[in-house]
């Protein structure tokens, strides 16, 4: 649809209007037990200064670029000289700064961005609206919460959109950019699970654990179960958490598949959709049937940068040895990698292959053999619950083998379509 020029104008406009509106009207109500007349700006200014700012906006996007600034500059220092006062007797900057951004937001929409515009207009408003929330949150922060958000930030948000995207090192298999997201993701299910831990892992316990360890490593998770499993008189709910935690890698291979190999992502949810059934049914009935339990220890270093980066050489080294094998022996030798490096991790298979050619290996395939890669994965994690968790570890053996089963048939299915 072709959209006129005077209709795009009038929408710019109109949407820096509603957003001084949507600002103006939560902090009119936030002020409203104020004295009247002692208020710098309420709904009506706010909407005003929305509006002058959207037209602006619009006069510097048709050239008028003098007369665009001088009202923005205008506009903000009349917000300057009109806040002063109430900044040195209120000592609260956010009604100001708040005036401030509705201006820039506004002015944002005028220039012919009214998407983003109201975008940031709603995240003002949450973040105003959410004051007592966010500052209840941030109270109950210590130190190690900061530290841990800051690496994750420069991790995630200073070197990730920097680094260069193509293919580098031997055979052209590197891709830094990619090669660093796996940094990313690796580092952001350990914080993610050291943050739902901060939040619910005293209340929920060793379930709550499971679930979110199984978002980062379910053997890892398997391993820990099992030891402490090993090592009590009686079972508690480990069996149930080293259950759920493989139920949670079930979703996590379509997940990852969706960021790094989206051609074989259908196939493979497919495939493993009776497995993430029988996974989750076998998790729930052990859950039912376990003790109440108290919550594990809280983490330690909720950020391990060095068994990341360790990931990321892996990775670095399968996505060679995947080049290679394409060149030398086709599709069936890359199945055969898959296989082979997916049994130690499955995550590394799924990164391996999204760094292929899409004509390296049929979608089918390439589903095939990362099921197999589970299956394998399966068996490591079976043996470890036998092995550390004793007697004790039968039941969630018996659980995982379930969905082992059901995977293997459907494995079998789609076998017989290629």
């Amino acid at each position: 649809m072709v959209v006129s020029g005077w209709y795009w104008q009038a929408l710019s406009v109109a949407t820096a209007l509603a957003s001084g509106l949507l600002i103006g009207i939560e902090r009119g109500w936030k002020l409203k037990e104020q004295k009247p007349g002692t208020r710098v700006a309420g709904v009506r200014t706010f909407t005003m200064i929305g509006l002058g700012s959207g037209i602006a906006g619009l006069l510097g996007s048709v050239g008028e670029v003098v007369v665009a600034a001088a009202i923005a500059v205008g506009m903000v220092a009349i917000l300057v000289i009109a806040y002063a006062r109430a900044l040195e007797s209120q000592h609260d900057s956010t009604s100001a700064v708040a005036a401030v951004s509705t201006v820039a937001i506004g002015f944002l929409a005028g220039s012919g961005n009214p998407a983003l515009a109201i975008a940031c207009a709603a995240i003002g408003v949450a973040l105003l609206a959410l004051r007592e929330e966010l500052h209840g949150f941030v109270e109950h922060l210590d130190a190690d919460d900061v530290k841990a958000l800051a690496r994750y930030a420069v991790i995630a948000g200073a070197i990730l959109p920097f680094l260069p995207s193509g293919h580098y090192g031997p055979l052209g298999a590197w891709d830094p950019q990619r090669l660093w997201l796996v940094v990313v993701l690796v580092t952001g299910f350990s914080f993610l699970g050291y943050v739902a831990n901060r939040v619910f892992g005293e209340r929920h316990g060793t379930i709550a654990t499971a679930l979110i360890g199984g978002a980062y490593s379910s053997t890892a998770v398997t391993q820990a179960l099992s030891q402490r499993l090993g090592s009590k008189k009686t079972a508690g709910a480990e069996p149930a958490g080293i259950a759920l935690a493989t139920a949670v890698m079930y979703l996590r291979v379509p997940v990852l598949m969706a960021v790094f190999a989206t051609r074989a992502l259908l196939p493979v949810s497919i495939i493993l959709l009776p497995a993430v059934l029988v996974a989750w049914g076998a998790g729930w009935w052990l859950y039912r049937k376990a003790p109440k339990s108290d919550a594990p220890a809280q983490p330690g270093n909720p950020i391990a940068l060095l068994p990341a980066l360790g990931f990321a050489a892996f990775v670095a080294a399968a996505a060679v040895a995947a080049a290679w094998a394409e060149g030398r022996f086709g599709q069936s030798g890359i199945a055969v990698l898959l296989l082979i490096v997916g049994s130690m991790s499955v995550d590394t298979a799924i990164i391996t292959l999204g760094g292929l050619s899409p004509d390296a290996i049929s979608p089918l395939l390439a589903a095939i053999a990362i099921a197999g890669t589970i299956i394998g994965n399966m068996a490591v994690k079976i043996g470890i619950a036998l092995v550390y968790a004793r007697g004790k570890g039968v039941s969630s053996a018996l659980a995982m083998t379930a969905s082992v089963v059901a995977l293997l048939m459907m494995i079998g299915l789609a076998w017989t379509q290629l």
